[in-house]
């Protein structure tokens, strides 16, 4: 682009005027493209981190539950991330960015423990007048979180209907009760103790005869139910029941040891 100038009376060049409108738009474009070139620079990039996958094998979740108690804690935790289970191999599969992935190792870390088992005596002792006459000791196992059950007894039939009656073919509906003692257990592990979660239960057969019908027998029972704090290595009394019509009485005491 060529100026045209021309020199005035006193010697002095002027350019045309009539270039000056474009040269104030050329340098008004100056800083404008001097921007744009800034705001390109520091755009982040749209592709986001990179994502990766992992399977984490449980090792000490025995039940469904626990599998789909770490499973909600994964997604509660980390929303973002694509978290599944499977059962049969006892895995967690994620996909997610690198820091997802590797909290949610952590987290399994933490969650994934082995469970502690404790050995529970159970000791029924009989008293008559206030002195011993009896006692009976019994023992499970339990394992932290889970139930345990001990049964001891007999089944005993109960007619429960008739049908066809009035003819040759005439046959009765039977049903077994269980008669006996029967131990239910479940402990969970706190900083200060044991926490116990007990039924004991124990029901026998009565001499006395049923007013309903000939066959059917009168079952007696005494049942005691509910939760105790224990310390380990103490016995707890956990209730005492009186045998109705007598002087007996029956105290059961429980005592809680480590296994591992």
């Amino acid at each position: 682009m060529k100026l045209t100038s021309r020199r005035d009376k006193s010697g002095t060049t002027r350019f045309n005027r009539s270039m000056t409108p474009l040269l104030v738009s050329l340098l008004l474009m100056v800083p404008s493209a001097a921007l744009l070139a800034q705001s390109n620079d520091t755009k982040p990039s749209e592709s986001g981190p990179l994502e990766k996958y992992q399977t984490i094998y449980l090792s000490n979740a025995v039940q469904q539950g626990d599998m789909n108690d770490i499973l909600t804690d994964l997604r509660n935790m980390i929303p973002r991330a694509r978290v599944y289970g499977d059962s049969p191999q006892k895995a967690i599969s994620i996909h997610g960015t690198a820091d997802e992935v590797e909290l949610a190792q952590k987290i399994v870390a933490d969650l994934d423990r082995s469970r502690k088992t404790y050995r529970l005596a159970f000791t029924i002792t009989e008293t008559d007048g206030g002195k011993r006459t009896s006692a009976q000791s019994f023992a499970l196992v339990a394992t932290s979180g889970e139930k345990a059950i001990f049964k001891q007894g007999s089944r005993v039939p109960i007619v429960t209907g008739m049908y066809d009656t009035g003819s040759s073919n005439s046959n009765s509906q039977v049903q077994y009760q269980d008669v006996g003692l029967s131990l239910e257990a479940t402990v969970d592990t706190f900083p200060n103790g044991l926490r116990l979660n007990s039924k004991v239960e124990q029901s026998a057969v009565s001499e006395e005869k049923s007013g309903v019908g000939p066959q059917d027998p009168v079952v007696r029972q005494n049942v005691l139910n509910g939760t105790s704090t224990l310390a380990l290595g103490k016995p707890l009394v956990l209730g005492s029941i009186d045998i109705p019509g007598s002087t007996r009485r029956q105290e059961i005491e429980v005592l809680a040891e480590p296994v591992n």
